[in-house]
């Protein structure tokens, strides 16, 4: 559905959120998607970690 989008169809997006947003609010927003993004990963990588942790657990007590 999404594969087509080029050049123009981006350019075009860009603008509209320029409209409604406008130029001094776009930096905010852009701010706020990064923090978001940031906080994703990091939760992501503690849960990976936290399985990765159980793992090693589960491996040690099956040896004993």
């Amino acid at each position: 559905m999404f594969g087509n989008i080029g050049t123009p169809e981006i350019l075009i997006i860009l603008l509209i959120i320029l409209v409604f947003f406008g130029a001094k609010k776009i930096p905010e927003l852009a701010q706020g998607l990064g923090k978001g993004i940031r906080e994703f990963r990091k939760a992501a990588k503690d849960i990976q970690d936290d399985i990765a942790e159980e793992k090693k657990e589960e491996k040690k007590d099956e040896k004993k």
